[in-house]
């Protein structure tokens, strides 16, 4: 019974998705540990992803490599506390198109996708996790798309250091770039221009 062990997992349920003792106990049995190497994934591309891993330690990366140039496009960066997974292939059951690869040695909670399948029926609290999971994913989904649209490579970089503000000083400036849209020398120089104005 991993979660009801697990203090930070416990308390996420509850918070994420207001899931009760009872709730917590039914789901206790189908979570398991995890452990990924850096550098290790998660999940691979055309492959269907079958869990939803919490997070306890470590930093993962989702990218796109596109097949004809080989470049990769850094999507989101998940980070301890989070709920990881690939939302629609996990709900479809279809292959995934992008990877999911640890940053750093990690550690997580995960569950099946068939174990989830279970709980539903069984509990309003269960049911609410999938539909507060699945509006977490859209809306990350959508306020990235909205981002890359709407803001100049200034703002966004603003924004990604506002709301994560270690993440510089954990993912590699290439990184960072990727997920910016940006070249690295424009990421240099908006860096430079900030440090200027401080």
């Amino acid at each position: 019974m991993v979660s009801a062990q697990h203090p930070i997992l416990h308390d996420k349920l509850q918070q994420f998705a207001l899931l009760s003792e009872e709730d917590i106990r039914l789901g206790s049995e189908f979570w398991s540990l995890r452990t990924i190497a850096k550098h290790e994934f998660f999940n691979f591309r055309n492959s269907v992803c079958r869990y939803v891993g919490f997070i306890v330690k470590g930093l993962f990366r989702v990218y796109y490599m596109d097949p004809k140039t080989e470049q990769e496009h850094n999507l989101f960066f998940i980070s301890e506390n989070m709920f990881l997974t690939a939302l629609k292939s996990l709900l479809t059951q279809t292959a995934c198109p992008y990877n999911i690869e640890a940053l750093e040695d990690a550690e997580l909670l995960v569950i099946q996708h068939d174990h989830l399948l279970r709980l539903y029926p069984q509990s309003h609290g269960w049911e609410r996790f999938g539909r507060v999971l699945a509006e977490q994913y859209l809306m990350l989904t959508q306020g990235r798309s909205e981002s890359l649209l709407t803001q100049s490579a200034e703002e966004r970089y603003i924004d990604l250091i506002t709301n994560y503000p270690d993440l510089v000083n954990r993912v590699s400036l290439g990184h960072i770039s990727s997920y910016l849209g940006i070249k690295g020398p424009s990421l240099s120089r908006i860096r430079a221009q900030m440090a200027h104005k401080l």
